[in-house]
């Protein structure tokens, strides 16, 4: 009797285990079959859980190569997998294989366990521009091993769907973006639009439509991880984080004509808690650009170029106020760009930019390595103004390198009424890449001071404290600052 008791705990015990190893592996399997599952839709937000470990750094100006794949982690290791062939995806590039991918995430975002959304490995799947909803249930990985692509330009764009944007994240938290494979945002078609500065005469614009999509965009979301993909191609930025949290973005390659207008490779507004390290962004516009509402953002070993370089803004446009501060950009490499590092700003505008480092960079053939532009303006009829974004405490360290004699090597132009102040530099080397003639730096209404000898030196700024500063613009978001803290 006991012998038999025990043989049937065994049994029921065996065959509870290969139950679970079946579907466990069952779920891992990249089948090609069609799913019944049926569209299921996503519900509320998750709160936020802590800020995500930062990723080690390779060493100091290592032109950084993305890997394949990120090795997966313990989590995702025991994952249970979703591939999007056994929704119905094809993969040919040609076939929509939308309502797959929005099945598999609605299935994969309802699951109680850590999730892999898998999009394989020798398939291209054509997406429609879609808005993936959270918050999941547990943490997911959307897992890019092949190439997917949008609608080919503004013809084939669905009539109805907006043309400002293909891939949105809303209302996500606990999410990886990542794999060895291609976003591809065949962007050609989008930057031959009539309206775009480089089809006019002189960077004009000729009449027409003008909407063009951003490629991958999360909205409201909260630690996210995105690494190890390349990007090309995208018709407008290549990723946008707003009103976001906890962000690490790593290993990346974004790559797109130099010419391809409006093609940034990063940007963030109203985002915080933020790291960029160990890319390389190749672009028609800015590799990395800060908008308003940005704090304790760290952008390390990033290489850069062709491009517009690395900025903060352009803020304040239409009288808006903007408030940036924390922001450290380090051990970086800019080649061949319009601009180095730069903070812009629109006249008319309030608000404050401050506590800004710059440290550790090289320069190559770069047209305005340092360069502060308070008179940011896309026409030739802005007019000055007595508002403007107060810009303090920036630090310029060891930025060495070479600058294209067309420009000063730091131009550095503050608002008439609003200085600059507390600029610090010190072991700058900026060298001409041509001939013997050495610019002069370009100062206007900055105060500041040099820590050291600098190549050239920079004599025009001012010493000492203004008499006036605009404390409301201060206050105003340091205000802000400690309510988005709460």
């Amino acid at each position: 009797m006991v012998t038999m008791t025990l043989s049937k705990i065994f049994l029921l015990a065996f065959s509870f285990v290969s139950l679970f190893f079946f579907t466990y592996t069952e779920g891992r399997v990249h089948a090609k079959s069609r799913s019944k599952h049926s569209d299921i839709v996503s519900h509320v937000s998750l709160a936020l859980a802590p800020a995500p470990q930062a990723p080690v750094s390779p060493s100091y100006y290592k032109e950084y190569s993305p890997s394949p794949s990120p090795t997966p982690s313990p989590i995702q290791s025991i994952a249970r997998v979703y591939n999007v062939l056994s929704f119905g995806a094809v993969g040919d590039g040609v076939t929509d294989d939308t309502q797959a991918f929005k099945m598999a995430w609605d299935t994969a975002c309802l699951q109680n366990e850590s999730a892999i959304l898998l999009a394989p490995d020798d398939y291209s799947f054509m997406i429609q521009p879609t808005i993936f909803t959270g918050p999941c249930k547990t943490s997911l990985v959307f897992q890019i091993d092949g190439t997917i692509m949008p609608p080919d330009g503004p013809e084939s764009w669905p009539s109805k769907m907006n043309k400002r944007q293909w891939l949105v994240f809303y209302k996500i938290n606990g999410m990886a973006m990542q794999g060895g494979g291609v976003i591809d945002g065949r962007g050609e078609k989008w930057w031959n639009l009539p309206c775009k500065p480089h089809k006019g005469i002189n960077g004009t614009t000729l009449p027409g439509p003008c909407d063009s999509p951003v490629a991958i965009r999360f909205f409201t979301s909260s630690n996210l991880t995105v690494q190890g993909l390349r990007v090309k191609n995208s018709p407008q930025f290549h990723f946008r984080f707003d009103n976001c949290q906890n962000v690490i973005v790593q290993m990346l390659s974004i790559k797109s004509p130099a010419q391809s207008p409006n093609t940034d490779g990063i940007h963030i507004e109203n985002t915080n808690n933020v790291q960029i390290h160990n890319s390389v962004v190749s672009n028609g516009d800015d590799c990395v650009s800060i908008g308003a509402g940005c704090h304790n953002v760290d952008i390390k070993n990033i290489t850069c170029g062709p491009s517009h370089g690395i900025s903060i803004g352009s803020l304040g446009i239409r009288n808006s106020r903007a408030c940036v501060s924390n922001i450290t950009v380090t051990d970086s490499v800019i080649k061949y760009s319009d601009n180095g590092v730069r903070i812009k700003t629109w006249q008319g505008g309030y608000g404050s930019v401050s506590k800004i480092t710059f440290h550790n960079i090289h320069m190559e053939t770069v047209r305005n390595p340092i360069i502060i532009d308070q008179y940011y303006c896309q026409t030739r009829n802005c007019t000055n103004q007595t508002s403007s974004v107060y810009i303090s405490d920036i630090l310029y360290t060891n930025i060495k390198g070479t600058y294209d004699i067309r420009s000063p090597p730091l131009h550095l132009a503050c608002s008439d009424s609003v200085p600059c102040t507390n600029l610090r530099l010190s072991e700058i080397e900026l060298l001409p890449a041509q001939g013997q003639f050495m610019a002069n730096p370009f100062c206007w209404n900055v105060y500041g001071a040099m820590q050291n000898l600098t190549i050239p030196p920079v004599s025009c700024l001012l010493d000492g404290i203004p008499q006036f500063l605009p404390q409301n613009n201060i206050d105003q978001c340091q205000n802000n600052l400690y309510q988005t803290r709460m």
